[in-house]
């Protein structure tokens, strides 16, 4: 008996049926009629065994991910049925190689939840197909592409080829983040710079992330929340508390691990208590710190102290009575976060339970001293701390009052002055905070015995150092003048004028000089040595007159005109010839004056 179903009139080109309105396991025809307006036509009938042949839709959103060296794939399906799948895959550095073929069973996954780490979620599928493929290398890059079929029907059909995927090779480790900072008004500005990953990795992007705590006080507006980064620097403006920041790197096979880079907070110096917090709103963000005070030996102003916040903040319900902490309140302006308020938060106070210690005189004279003290520690100081209170009573003598003064809190140093002489003094320091006194610390002191010193005495020692620096610098100048005497200034001739004086001796003719002769008279004797200095002058005063007579002949160009030439013989004014002995008392006479010198000399009557 033959029976014919209807199902329904659609609109749609494909038709969900129901499993239990279905013929199954043995023959039937099926077709389908379509109308247009008044105008209808059927397709050809055809007969097909349900529940034998089975052919699935081809594979799509493909998803994958490393596992050491096993490739897993991913896919999304409609049959909630294993299946075997057929997977081509081959190297994509080198697409001329031949497809490596695979045959696996699919492992079914039903109601798969989303997997999400950070900024990397793995794709959500439900359900699903996942085959591992085993035995490759995950730092390479390979080309891969899946087709499948039921295994629960007598005649299943492959289904069609997924496009061919990329897998890139695994993100293994982390960016390798460099961090450089600018302090601004009210916030910083950090730039993030990080190496490329390797090429392999194929289309890497970038998310950065970051939280003021785990609080998650941060600007959601921020615009590098929103997209993924895809160069290898990105600028960012973060407040003066604490940050951590992440830099994720992802391609299409996951992502790698997490960068974590700590900003660790601004030092604050000369830290004020907090008067009040504002109320929160929506746009503020309010935090507290434990902070670390630095060792306050040789700190002696406030400018040199700095507190530093610990990176982890703390709720308020987790806050302590009579602890310090670094309050802080964030302001988000266009995405932007900006401190606008830091002080020192107390939840509670209290006096100080503890004196200052290392309380000590370092030094003393005959009317001062000099204390020095460290800073008292934040767990028992209780609260912030005003001031200090310094008192001083001389202890010597009896019925002296005690003198008291603030000193600042920010000091751990302080010269005492205007102590009598002589005296013994006590003196004690305590830390004050709002609530009250803490206990003091004392120490004692004495001071030196005033000196007198004799007025005579000073002028005397004056007297004899100026004694003593004047003869050591004549003493020293006569023992450089001996080991080091003065060099003589050379003098340097004029070589100019000496040629234009030989120019003028050469024009000018022999020069006839004055003649003065002293004679002595017979009867008187000369001095014993007259002779032999006579014949020494003489003997000295011809080889000068030979000396100039070659001159004069060198300067008149001839020795004939000369006129002291040995040719002729010499001639007296009258004409008369001159005898040896009358020619040999000139030449004397004219050796005897020469340049207006006068010589006494010896002569013998004929």
């Amino acid at each position: 008996m033959c029976s014919k179903k209807k199902f329904g009139s659609i609109k749609a080109t494909s038709w969900p049926i129901p499993d239990e309105l279905l013929i199954k396991n043995r023959p039937v025809n099926i077709s389908v009629e379509a109308h247009v307006d008044n105008l209808s036509c059927m397709s050809p009938w055809r007969t097909v065994e349900l529940g034998n042949i089975v052919k699935y839709d081809a594979p799509h959103s493909i998803s994958m991910s490393w596992s050491k060296n096993d490739l897993v794939l991913m896919w999304s399906a409609a049959e909630t049925s294993p299946s075997l799948a057929e997977v081509w895959f081959r190297r994509h550095e080198h697409p001329s190689e031949s497809w490596e073929k695979r045959l696996i069973n699919t492992t079914l996954l039903t109601a798969r939840k989303k997997i999400s780490t950070s900024w990397c979620p793995k794709k959500g599928l439900t359900p699903g197909n996942q085959v591992t493929i085993g035995n490759l290398t995950k730092h390479s890059i390979y080309q891969v592409q899946i087709r499948h079929r039921s295994n629960l029907v007598k005649s299943p059909l492959w289904s069609k080829w997924s496009p061919v995927v990329i897998v890139p090779a695994e993100l293994e480790y982390k960016p390798q983040v460099n961090v450089t900072t600018k302090l601004l008004k009210g916030s910083r500005e950090v730039t993030l710079t990080w190496k490329p990953m390797p090429h392999t990795a194929a289309e890497v992007t970038y998310r950065l992330e970051y939280t003021l705590s785990s609080l998650r006080c941060s600007c959601p507006r921020a615009a590098w929340r929103r997209h993924p980064i895809t160069t290898n620097n990105y600028k960012m403006f973060v407040p003066y508390s604490a940050v951590k920041i992440s830099v994720t790197a992802r391609n299409a096979a996951g992502c790698s691990p997490p960068a974590i880079v700590q900003v660790p907070a601004v030092p604050i110096v000369n830290l004020k208590m907090c008067d009040k917090t504002s109320k929160h709103t929506k746009k503020m963000c309010k935090q507290w710190y434990e902070f670390q005070e630095p060792d306050s030996e040789n700190v002696t102003s406030a400018s040199e102290r700095k507190l530093e916040p610990n990176m982890e903040p703390l709720r308020r319900t987790h806050l302590q009575a009579y602890f310090g902490y670094m309050y802080y309140e964030h302001m988000c302006d266009g995405g932007r976060p900006r401190t606008v308020k830091t002080c020192l938060f107390y939840k509670k106070e209290g006096a100080p339970q503890r004196e200052p210690p290392d309380f000590s005189a370092l030094s003393e004279t005959h009317n001062s001293t000099t204390l020095s003290w460290k800073v008292i520690p934040s767990v028992d100081r209780r609260g912030f701390l005003t001031h200090y209170r310094l008192c001083s009573v001389e202890i010597s003598s009896a019925d002296q009052p005690t003198e008291c003064r603030n000193i600042s809190a920010s000091l751990t140093k302080y010269h005492l002055e205007n102590l009598t002489p002589g005296a013994k003094y006590s003196i004690s320091l305590a830390g004050v905070t709002q609530v009250g006194e803490g206990p003091k610390a004392t120490v004692t002191v004495n001071t030196w015995q005033e000196k007198h010193v004799n007025v005579w005495w000073s002028f005397g020692l004056l007297f004899v150092f100026f004694f003593i620096t004047t003869t050591c610098t004549i003493i020293l100048k006569r023992i450089r003048n001996k080991v080091f005497p003065p060099v003589p200034t050379p003098v340097i001739p004029d070589f100019s004028s000496s040629q234009l004086e030989g120019q003028q001796m050469q024009e000018e003719k022999e020069e006839v000089h004055d003649l003065m002769l002293q004679l002595h008279p017979e009867g008187k004797s000369a001095p014993d040595n007259a002779e032999e200095t006579t014949v020494s002058q003489h003997e000295w005063s011809h080889k000068e007159v030979e000396n100039d007579s070659d001159d004069s002949r060198t300067s008149g160009g001839s020795s004939d005109e000369s006129p002291g030439s040995t040719d002729d013989a010499p001639i007296n004014s009258g004409g008369e010839e001159i005898t040896d002995l009358e020619q040999l008392d000139n030449e004397i006479a004219i050796l005897i004056y020469r340049n207006g010198l006068v010589f006494d000399v010896k002569t013998d009557s004929p």
